[in-house]
């Protein structure tokens, strides 16, 4: 009883602090003692002051305890079980007074040792009800009417997460590298790209990708490699040292980048008025799937002739 009160005031004490936390603090979908990195020490700070303060008020209490004369103890102890909380405390235990127990006491002996009939403590026959009905809505959330499983949510949840990705590079559009850059389809992009081509890349490659003193960007030889990340690269770092094209991220962002990259692959198996040769070795797509090669070995084949 002597720890339960003060333990009582510092939960009341911390849920309510937690609670203006919440309230004052606009943290979103996150706990405010997550989106502020002041609040977590400044909450458990007042906790442990709140605590410091109750084991103050205890030792004080036990030596006015100490101090008080026998009868003044048993006022004491009978304004702490008229409290509220000494209410509480009783209700929850339902237990008898140590001069009543002689009501409840079972005939049976065991060797000298007897057995009182108490009724369970209300606060575990609360919890018993509370897990019989927690079992029964589990039951039907989940074998009823087919609720997600931890596996599902998990895949739902990340499915939405690369959704948002998306999203996010979207509208942040600068924060695409050579590791992370697609290729383009979307029209608006293309679009892009071909307005970039047309007034940086054109002069060396040409309006038709045929090339001039850049190379050919119709035929599936490359210098550098091929693929949007290679591409991506040689445009954004430039071409090889001492000759080739000069880098261009200093003049486009990340984004442009990416545009006229995707632009550009798109040359590839076009027509051009008058191609440059071919430089560089095919490149083929190390990620792509292997292509299986057509049985050409001859087969048996049975024939049928017809009798006469």
């Amino acid at each position: 009883m002597k720890l339960l009160t003060p333990f009582f005031r510092v939960l009341i004490f911390a849920i309510i602090t937690f609670a203006l936390f919440e309230y004052i603090v606009d943290s979103g979908d996150q706990l405010a003692i997550q989106e502020n990195s002041l609040i977590a020490p400044i909450f458990w700070g007042l906790l442990v002051l709140a605590i410091f303060i109750e084991i103050i008020i205890g030792t004080v209490k036990s030596r006015v305890y100490n101090s008080l004369s026998e009868e003044g103890r048993e006022k004491y102890e009978q304004l702490e079980a008229d409290s509220y909380f000494g209410k509480l405390y009783a209700k929850l235990l339902d237990s008898r007074a140590i001069e009543e127990e002689g009501e409840i006491i079972l005939d049976h002996d065991y060797d000298g040792i007897k057995e009182l009939d108490n009724n369970l403590p209300p606060w575990w026959v609360y919890l018993f009800y509370a897990s019989i009905i927690f079992g029964v809505v589990y039951l039907a959330r989940y074998h009823v009417f087919d609720g997600d499983f931890i596996a599902v949510e998990y895949e739902k949840e990340v499915a939405q997460a690369k959704i948002d990705i998306e999203e996010y590079k979207k509208n942040n559009p600068n924060l695409v590298d050579a590791s992370t850059v697609v290729l383009l389809t979307e029209e608006s992009d293309l679009k892009a790209g071909r307005v970039i081509f047309d007034e940086k890349c054109a002069v060396c490659h040409k309006t038709d990708g045929g090339g001039g003193i850049g190379p050919n960007l119709t035929d599936p030889n490359w210098i550098l490699g091929g693929g949007i990340k290679n591409v991506f690269t040689t445009i954004s770092e430039g071409g090889r040292d001492g000759k080739g094209m000069i880098s261009w991220k200093a003049e486009l962002n990340a984004n442009e980048i990416a545009q006229v990259s995707s632009y550009v692959l798109g040359f590839e198996g076009t027509t051009s008025a008058a191609p440059k040769a071919a430089e560089g070795d095919v490149w083929v797509d190390p990620d792509a799937a292997p292509i299986e090669e057509e049985d050409t070995s001859e087969k048996e084949v049975e024939v049928e002739v017809p009798t006469t």
